[in-house]
């Protein structure tokens, strides 16, 4: 599944193409694609027809449109796009051949392409499409990451000093920041409202959050990839944030100290600003960019995948176990299971 780099990339490639975009028709090609929508095919394509994109917002690994509709709607309104396993955003010329999975075409007239297509395509139909209605953040801030780009040299200089001194990563700025007067920045649809703010949003909040993984009693991996208590990291860099921590997967929350919690946080945002560096992890032809381009993080992989290879650090084989329906990959000599 793509994880936040993975969906990132996409969102930013995406924004300067859809932002002030108006959308001129729509095409559902397979129903199966709508399963996350509230109301048949024909209320999808009225609604969007005629309205005008607002922005690309992501929080973790979830992608939205802000939306205002050709005709008014009691609630403001969003284009949640859920990509799952194998679902893609791309963009393509009007008169481009038909992407063989795409399962559905949004036509936009883009205030810097012109006409424009959207292409939403899906090899297993795990994603979908929704028009879904917003609420307001529950902290009153900006409700995801809304900006033109957000990875430049001062952002990753921020996570390799986060790193060495153990401390927060200084604030990211954004276009669609706190300062932004629109009203859909501090707005979040229903369908991802229950989604916790990831470590590179400018909202995330460290210190509470590291309360949080502090009172659970379960393994470490498994509070990262709890999407209730920080957003976007999946398996794949999961296992690179704990490789690097030097934490065991199964290490318990509780035993963790606060200082060995941040450099875990800040370990999270390097390989996170890394793998966005290099365009996300592409293992196959289901993680592209809006061009249909692939990542190469893959390349730079410590942990995952690297089965029996030498640790890049001490040189021990890595070693892979199953881990909830998936596996975990660590060194089994750098990260022990320690007592605090």
């Amino acid at each position: 599944m793509p994880e936040l780099p993975e969906v990132e990339v996409v969102r930013a490639g995406l924004h300067p193409v859809v932002a002030g975009a108006v959308v001129t028709a729509v095409d559902v090609l397979d129903q199966r694609s709508l399963k996350r929508h509230r109301g048949p095919s024909d209320d999808f394509v009225d609604r969007l027809v005629g309205g005008t994109i607002d922005s690309a917002v992501r929080r973790g690994k979830f992608l939205w449109f802000p939306f205002e509709p050709a005709e008014p709607h009691e609630q403001p309104l969003a284009l949640v796009a859920h990509l799952g396993m194998s679902g893609q955003v791309l963009l393509r010329s009007r008169d481009a051949e038909p992407d063989r999975l795409m399962r559905i075409r949004l036509e936009v007239e883009s205030p810097s392409l012109g006409p424009v297509r959207l292409a939403f395509v899906d090899q297993r139909i795990f994603g979908s499409m929704a028009l879904d209605e917003t609420v307001p953040t529950q902290d009153g801030r900006a409700a995801g990451f809304a900006g033109p780009r957000l990875l430049g040299s001062d952002v990753e200089a921020a996570g390799e000093a986060a790193l060495q001194a153990g401390t927060n990563a200084p604030p990211i700025t954004t276009a669609g920041s706190d300062a932004d007067p629109a009203a859909w920045v501090r707005r979040v649809p229903q369908q991802v409202s229950h989604i916790a703010r990831d470590p590179l949003d400018p909202a995330f909040d460290e210190s509470r959050m590291i309360a949080r993984l502090l009172a659970r009693r379960t393994g470490v991996k498994r509070a990262l990839l709890d999407q209730g208590l920080l957003s976007g990291v999946g398996n794949i860099y999961a296992d690179e944030s704990l490789w690097a921590a030097r934490v065991h997967p199964e290490q318990p929350t509780e035993s963790l100290s606060r200082a060995r919690a941040r450099v875990l946080l800040a370990e999270v945002r390097v390989v996170l600003l890394k793998a966005l560096g290099e365009g996300g992890t592409s293992f196959d032809a289901q993680y592209v960019n809006v061009n249909g381009q692939s990542g190469y993080f893959s390349h730079s992989l410590a942990a995952y995948g690297q089965q029996g290879r030498p640790c890049p650090r001490c040189g021990t084989p890595i070693v892979r176990e199953a881990f909830m329906n998936r596996s975990s990959h660590f060194c089994p000599r750098c990260q022990r299971v320690r007592t605090r």
